[in-house]
């Protein structure tokens, strides 16, 4: 069974097998979770995500989707990008939000990583309300089979902490 951490802090100072990037589809970098780790991680990210739309990804990353790429100067050995659901309040994306922990876990396995942090995906710039995000990332961590041994939320401020820590019952 999966052990639920929950961490008020930098995600990109967590020392784990692996970090999710809450990433946009290019996969490039930009603001947030997402920029951060590109910053603190370094040229190689960038790199690593270049070679992706190169190969593989010439779209980017598809909405729920996930791929793993080296961490560079992070503690951890891996970054695994994943690209959140803006919220729309009109329509029930939840599903997406869902897949994106789902397809990280997947990718955490075949990298054989066994611990994993997670920022509260979608819930900064893609608008998603804390409390829903909290209670999606909880409740889909829990119900997917992984050999993860701990997932690690890693939380930037008290309000996400909080919400996460009700999600967590």
């Amino acid at each position: 069974m999966t052990e639920i951490a929950l961490v008020r802090g930098d995600i990109t100072e967590a020392d784990v097998d692996a970090v999710v990037n809450a990433a946009n589809s290019s996969l490039l970098g930009g603001g947030g979770v997402d920029g951060a780790i590109h910053r603190r991680g370094g040229p190689e990210i960038l790199a690593a995500c270049r070679e992706l739309r190169a190969t593989s990804l010439p779209d980017g990353l598809p909405t729920g989707q996930a791929v793993a790429t080296t961490a560079g100067h992070l503690p951890a050995r891996w970054v695994i990008h994943t690209v959140g659901p803006v919220y729309a309040k009109r329509e029930d994306r939840s599903d997406l939000l869902a897949s994106c922990y789902r397809e990280s876990l997947r990718v955490a396995d075949e990298l054989g990583a066994r611990t994993v942090a997670f920022p509260a995906i979608s819930a900064g710039i893609y608008g998603w309300p804390m409390d829903d995000a909290a209670r999606i990332a909880v409740t889909t961590v829990r119900a997917t089979p992984t050999d993860v041994a701990e997932v690690r939320f890693v939380l930037f401020d008290d309000a996400a902490h909080q919400a996460f820590t009700v999600a967590a019952g």
